[in-house]
């Protein structure tokens, strides 16, 4: 496909490096922009390395074909999971199946999570044979979602955090609660958050919160 993959920004484990999170960015981001949160959850989780991949740019069609960093295209926000830009959703999942392959840590020490599009992807990992210790999505929906083998038997006891904003302009409410039933529909684990008013966004709550999940999800070994 020709896809420029930039390297991640890393946050190394402050004491031993015992587990590993892999973070994906939304649409027209970067890593950087999630880089900071990884300083925040760093002192509570020393072991814990920090991984914040780079999205390669690529025509978006939702912003007239212009080219932005992006885990796969998008045609419209009002009909966020329709002409689903499958080929990029499944390039974007191989590519983080070997971020985590090239882990130091057994795969099942390491949380893949995202934001928007990023988080599209984290649940994405939930179709794989690749064993995590868990999934985190935030402001997200379950991509492909009317396709086969949404959950891996791989990963039916693989728990996921899942938090979404009551006022969410960019994707829809609903569709993270259609995640939800359909996660929990599968026999997953879902702990789920809402933030009463909070847009396309991410807040010090659900950071918090997101925190007590991860230490929770990787104790220290």
């Amino acid at each position: 496909m020709g896809l420029n993959y930039r390297a991640p920004l890393v946050r190394e484990a402050q004491d031993e490096h015992t587990a590993t999170v892999i973070f994906l960015h939304g649409l027209g981001d970067t890593g950087a922009g999630w880089f900071d949160v990884g300083q925040m959850l760093s002192p509570a989780l020393p072991h814990v390395k920090f991984v914040f991949p780079n999205a390669p740019d690529r025509p978006i069609t939702l912003n007239m074909g212009m080219r932005m960093p992006g885990w796969y295209d998008i045609a419209a926000l009002d009909a966020i999971d329709a002409k689903e830009d499958a080929d990029g959703i499944n390039e974007s999942v191989r590519y983080v199946k070997e971020l985590v392959a090239a882990e130091k840590v057994p795969s099942d020490r390491v949380v893949v999570g995202g934001f928007s599009q990023g988080g599209a992807i984290a649940l994405g990992m939930l179709r794989t044979d690749v064993p995590l210790a868990g999934v985190a999505g935030l402001s997200t929906y379950m991509p492909l979602h009317t396709q086969p083998g949404v959950v891996a038997a791989t990963h039916k006891q693989t728990p996921v955090f899942q938090a979404h904003g009551d006022a969410d302009q960019v994707v829809a409410f609903s569709f993270g609660t259609n995640t939800k039933a359909l996660l929990e529909k599968e026999g997953v684990d879902v702990t789920w958050r809402v933030y009463n008013g909070m847009p396309h966004s991410a807040c010090p709550e659900e950071l918090q919160d997101l925190a007590q999940w991860l230490a929770k999800t990787l104790p220290p070994k």
